[in-house]
C-alpha cells in the first residue's frame, strides 16, 4: 500500500484488505510461471453479424508481436476456467437515479455467472472509492455488498472515508478506481480476470491519468468490460453535463474487452447476459516471444484469423517485464 500511496497520494484502507478466501490455483498455461518469456492472451472471436464463434482451432490463427510472426505454443478454449471478477459501480451524483437498477441487475448477474470456483468483489466509486465486498463466492455476501451502494459525492473540505480526498475537489474518480482494482486487487491473482465497469464515463479529480489506468489493467492481465449507462433525465436537467464513452472505449479496446450501451435496444440485464456469454466463450493462446529481452517496453500484439469473415477481440499488447505476460 505504500506504493499506491506514493503514486496516488491516497490513504487506501478499504482496498487494502486481503482476500478472506483466495481464488483457487489454475494451470501454469494461465499463470505463466514456467517460462517468463511465455506470452498468454485470452480472446474472443465473432462473425460479421457479431455472434460468438466457439469452435475454432489453432490453425485458424496467426499471431504477431511488433509485426513479427510468432510460433504458437499452446491453444485452447477457456469456457470452464475459473473467473475472478471485479464489479465497479459509479455512485456519483450523475448516477443517483440509476443505483437501484444497478443494484438489482448486478445481483442477478452474480447469480447467473458465478460458478463454484469463481470469485468476485464489489467496489463503488464517486468522490471516493470503497470496497463494499472483498473476494468471495458467496451470493449473500455479494448481495449485501450491493445493498451498500449509496450516492457518494464531494461535499467540500476534508472528506473522510476509505480514499480521503484532502482539500482537492473530486467528483468521479473513475480512473483511480480502475487503477486500484487492477493494481491493488487483481494483479496478484491467477487465472482469468475481468473488471466489469458501470459508469457514464465521466472522470473528475482522479490522481492517475487514463493511460495509467489502462497500463495497470494491462500489467495485471485484466480484461475491462465497460457498461455505458447515462441518466437521460439528469443530462437534460444539467446543461454542463457532457458524458461520452471515449475513455471507456480506450480502456476496453486496449485490454480486450468491449463497451456496451444501455439504451432503447439494450437493457442492463441483457448486457450482463452478453458479458456472461463472452467470458464463457474465450480462447487462450500462448507463444514464446522471439524477443527475449524483458526490458519493460510495450509490445503490440495482433491475432489474425484465417477467415476475413471473423473478428478477433483481444488486448492490443503487453509490457515485457520480468515474470509478467
Amino acid at each position: 500500500m505504500k506504493r499506491l500511496a506514493a503514486i496516488l497520494a491516497l490513504a487506501v484502507t478499504g482496498l487494502a484488505q486481503k482476500p478472506q478466501t483466495p481464488p483457487p490455483a489454475v494451470e501454469d498455461t494461465l499463470t505463466i510461471k514456467v517460462d517468463v518469456n511465455l506470452v498468454n492472451i485470452l480472446f474472443s472471436v465473432r462473425d460479421k453479424r457479431g455472434a460468438l464463434i466457439p469452435n475454432l482451432d489453432k490453425d485458424d490463427f496467426t499471431v504477431f508481436e511488433n509485426g513479427v510472426q510468432q510460433t504458437l505454443k499452446n491453444f485452447g478454449r477457456e469456457n470452464n476456467q475459473p473467473l475472478t471478477i471485479g464489479l465497479l459501480v459509479d455512485v456519483s451524483g450523475s448516477q443517483e437515479n440509476l443505483i437501484d437498477e444497478e443494484r438489482r441487475t448486478s445481483n442477478m448477474f452474480f447469480r447467473k455467472v458465478l460458478r463454484p470456483k469463481d470469485m468476485a468483489f464489489v467496489i463503488s466509486f464517486g468522490s471516493e472509492a470503497e470496497l463494499l465486498q472483498d473476494y468471495t463466492n458467496s451470493l449473500p455476501l455479494l448481495r449485501s455488498g450491493l445493498d451498500a451502494l449509496r450516492l457518494n459525492t464531494q461535499v467540500g473540505g476534508i472528506h473522510p472515508g476509505p480514499v480521503p480526498t484532502a482539500s482537492h475537489p473530486r467528483g468521479t474518480i473513475l480512473y483511480d478506481a480502475v487503477f486500484l482494482a487492477a493494481a491493488d486487487k487483481l494483479k496478484g491473482e491467477v487465472g482469468r480476470k475481468a473488471i466489469v465497469l458501470i459508469t457514464d464515463g465521466m472522470d473528475q479529480g482522479s490522481r492517475v491519468k487514463l493511460e495509467k489506468a489502462v497500463e495497470s489493467a494491462q500489467k495485471s492481465d485484466v480484461i475491462i468490460y465497460s457498461i455505458y449507462y447515462v441518466d437521460r433525465r439528469f443530462a437534460m436537467m444539467n446543461r454542463g453535463y457532457y458524458a461520452n464513452d471515449s475513455s471507456l472505449k480506450k480502456m476496453s479496446d486496449e485490454t480486450g474487452g468491449r463497451v456496451f450501451h444501455v439504451d432503447g435496444r439494450q437493457t442492463l440485464d441483457s448486457i450482463f447476459n452478453q458479458i456472461q456469454d463472452e467470458m464463457r466463450s474465450q480462447y487462450t493462446m500462448s507463444y514464446t516471444s522471439t524477443s527475449s529481452n524483458r526490458d519493460g517496453t510495450y509490445r503490440k500484439v495482433e491475432i489474425r484469423p484465417q477467415s476475413k469473415e471473423l473478428k478477433v477481440q483481444a488486448r492490443k499488447g503487453y509490457y515485457a517485464t520480468p515474470g509478467e505476460n
